[in-house]
């Protein structure tokens, strides 16, 4: 068993817009750090947690990372054997739409498995971080941690039992995302959304998502933009986003290919086909923001296509 070892996990686009709780793919950035290092007694204890503004627990049973840890040894067995202390650095805030529980769970779950020499495969490991968002958010969906834990773009078949498969990554395609500082927590935005929709919105959002996927495939990038639009879940959600369409029509304005809300939000995401019109959009967006008084983080990213990795 390794002493110690040092793993990164990506922040996440779920949905992908039009494929609520189906799609999503990872970023480059940001990310959530943990550090591992065995201990001389069995049991997983948490020491340290930067980056959450003491908003996240270290008792070891509450914490997602190590109570997810903790039913990994249980089920090999080795609860009673191994002994490991936690570091995590939160390198992205809580609550931005961006897989922030997610990514911590992966990284946890990624470094254990390395420190006992990979018993696990990722697809073994999927159900233990799928478990970690239903302790983070009382539903267990996999749109963020499976591109976290895979990376690249992951289509979401089905969840009982899971069914992922990846999508191919067009090699132009680049995310720009805006994390405006306000807070939509991802159970009330969740409760917001309707039990029932009409059927002609259920047909659009049908067909979108086959385009998406069809546009991914083809790397039509025309595709991709008619496609990733929502007529379900965005006009809901989008109440709780300050500056929600001033935002998607600067973005759309200035060349994006489709604009629409991370995860739950308050995050939102302007697909291009250019690292430098995704920083133009990213830069605009900040600076209508902050006119309003409304302050924010920006990332411009390619997808990911490695998902967590060592760092030492």
């Amino acid at each position: 068993m390794l002493t110690e070892v040092r793993v990164f996990a990506p922040a996440t686009v779920a949905n992908m817009i039009c494929g609520f709780d189906i799609l999503g793919f990872a970023l480059e950035e940001p990310g959530d750090e943990v550090i591992m290092r065995k201990t001389s007694s069995p049991g997983v204890i948490i020491t340290k947690i930067t980056g959450d503004d003491g908003r996240l627990p270290l008792d070891a049973d509450k914490n997602t990372v190590s109570a997810c840890v903790q039913f990994l040894l249980q089920h090999l067995g080795l609860q009673h054997d191994v002994g490991v202390e936690i570091e995590l650095h939160k390198h992205m805030p809580i609550g931005s739409g961006l897989g922030s529980s997610a990514a911590s769970t992966v990284a946890g779950l990624y470094a254990i498995n390395k420190m006992l020499g990979d018993p696990l495969s990722k697809e073994e490991l999927l159900p233990f971080c799928v478990e970690g968002e239903r302790l983070a958010c009382g539903h267990g969906h996999a749109d963020n941690v499976a591109p976290s834990l895979f990376g690249g773009i992951t289509l979401i078949r089905g969840n009982d039992p899971l069914d992922l498969i990846p999508l191919p990554v067009p090699q132009e395609l680049i995310a720009s995302v805006v994390f405006p500082q306000v807070d939509v927590p991802t159970r009330d935005a969740r409760q917001l959304i309707k039990e029932k929709v009409f059927l002609k919105d259920a047909v659009t959002q049908w067909g979108n998502i086959a385009g998406l996927v069809a546009g991914l495939f083809k790397e039509d990038y025309d595709l991709i933009a008619r496609s990733m639009q929502d007529v379900l879940i965005e006009p809901t959600r989008a109440i709780l986003i300050p500056q929600f369409y001033e935002m998607k029509k600067i973005a759309l304005e200035n060349g994006a290919l489709s604009f629409g809300i991370s995860g739950s939000g308050p995050s939102v995401v302007a697909i291009t086909k250019d690292r430098d019109k995704a920083r133009h959009i990213t830069d605009l967006i900040q600076a209508h923001l902050s006119v309003s008084e409304i302050e924010s983080f920006g990332y411009v990213s390619a997808v990911n296509v490695e998902g967590p990795k060592v760092l030492n």
